[in-house]
């Protein structure tokens, strides 16, 4: 569950923060440009990362004001760097914390890279992700925008604010229903003044004078094909900061939850503690779920294009919670349809019938199909023979039909649970015959 929200006061203005984890030491995440400390936890990259922080180090994290769940703030009177270096420290202060590591991406980490220059007393370390020292070109920084390119992205971010906003430059390799739900993510983070106003501070920073003075360990992590914060940008400010680290990340997203979290997260812990996390077994035993709503683009068709985003929203949210209220692993999202994997088969039924029960009142019906075996992860992703086991069970499922292969049936003896057989079959690609039964609705 995601931690409690709370307040520091940073001069008259509220600040919200969270604590968690029990780790050996403070570790603060100094999130991007806007946040929300509540939302961070529904998108499930962005809560596996901050669990993998809380892993190892108490976490702290906070929303900067004028974003989020903090105060918002006067467009006219924008805050400096120092008052959110404040906020930082009533932050701190208000977790029982007298000295941390700070962890702060892209333009956190410019108030990261001030306070721990300003505050090596308070500072253990500094970890540093996509960051940038300047935001505006002159010829002795190359890497920044133009003026003119500038003026344009702030025009484009303050014009599609309302949901078209285009984040390719920042997570290229995201597929679609990562792009809505990070567009959703900001747009509920802030007010689109507020999100302009911030780009139009964030031009006018310059940092780099304060680089030399940095006397802490620093850690400074670059995706080598970010297109937002160059990695010859990454190298000059690694180069900036007596002793640093730069390591060099593969991928090319620019947000910190896009892409190999767990990579990244690696380096942070073994920066911050010495060494990395014991290795996970990457094949284990779990229960693949494959969920579908029927007829979909008959029903998109009806509605229209608006309305069915609307509903396709609500079917999201529905899923996304049984899934955490069984404890499943959202691992993909095509279209209309969910890939989950479960540590227990019984868990993984009740919560395809939760899912089912739950969308009728939207007038939705979804064929789902659970298999038990051997699956591979890999980062995010999950592969094996099992996967494909579950894939085509679901495939046979009738519409508002729960089935299951007898590998599950067999596993979950015991349970109270009732089924239906359904024949034997053949599944394509997977050898051999197989019974099924479909989960009766009593």
């Amino acid at each position: 569950m995601p931690p409690e929200t709370r307040y520091a006061k940073s001069g008259d203005v509220n600040i919200a923060y969270q604590v968690t984890g029990e780790g050996p030491f403070d570790l603060v995440y100094v999130p991007g440009w806007i946040s929300n400390i509540e939302l961070m936890w529904e998108e499930p990259a962005h809560a596996r990362l901050l669990g993998r922080l809380a892993s190892f180090a108490r976490l702290i994290l906070f929303d900067k004001r004028g974003t989020g769940m903090s105060d918002p703030v006067a467009l006219e009177r924008l805050p400096t760097l120092e008052q959110r270096m404040d906020d930082v420290r009533a932050v701190m202060d208000a977790a029982g914390s007298e000295r941390a590591a700070l962890f702060g991406s892209s333009e956190g980490g410019l108030m990261s890279v001030l306070f721990a220059a300003t505050y090596p007393d308070r500072t253990h370390a500094l970890v540093t992700h996509a960051i940038y020292a300047k935001r505006l070109w002159s010829p002795d920084y190359p890497w920044a925008p133009t003026p003119q390119a500038r003026t344009a992205e702030i025009e484009a971010t303050e014009r599609t604010w309302g949901g078209g906003m285009d984040i390719s430059a920042l997570a290229p390799s995201a597929d679609e229903a990562f792009r809505r739900r990070a567009v959703a993510y900001f747009r509920r983070s802030a007010s689109p003044g507020a999100a302009v106003a911030l780009l139009r501070m964030n031009s006018e920073i310059d940092v780099r004078p304060a680089l030399p003075t940095i006397a802490v360990p620093t850690l400074v992590l670059q995706r080598v094909g970010d297109i937002d914060v160059k990695l010859d940008e990454a190298r000059w400010i690694a180069e900036q900061i007596p002793g640093a680290k730069l390591v060099e990340l593969p991928g090319d997203e620019h947000l910190i939850w896009a892409g190999d979290v767990d990579e990244l997260a690696d380096e942070v812990e073994e920066f911050l503690t010495g060494s990395r996390p014991a290795p996970a077994s990457d094949r284990v035993l779990a229960t693949v779920l494959f969920t579908d709503i029927v007829g979909s683009t008959e029903r998109a068709s009806q509605l229209g294009d608006r309305r069915w985003r609307e509903v396709l929203e609500q079917h999201h949210r529905i899923v996304r919670r049984e899934l955490e209220r069984f404890r499943g692993r959202e691992v993909d999202t095509a279209g209309d349809g969910f890939l989950a994997t479960f540590d227990g088969p019984a868990r993984a039924v009740r919560c395809g019938r939760a899912i089912q029960q739950a969308v009728d009142e939207l007038g939705l019906e979804v064929r789902a199909g659970l298999h038990t075996g051997e699956v591979e992860f890999a980062g995010e992703t999950v592969a094996g023979i099992a996967v494909h086991t579950g894939a085509r069970v679901a495939a046979l499922a009738r519409p508002g039909e729960l089935l299951v292969s007898s590998t599950v049936k067999d596993l979950v003896a015991g349970s109270g649970l009732e089924f239906v057989e359904r024949g034997t079959h053949e599944l394509k690609g997977v050898a051999g015959e197989w019974r099924l039964y479909a989960v009766s609705n009593a």
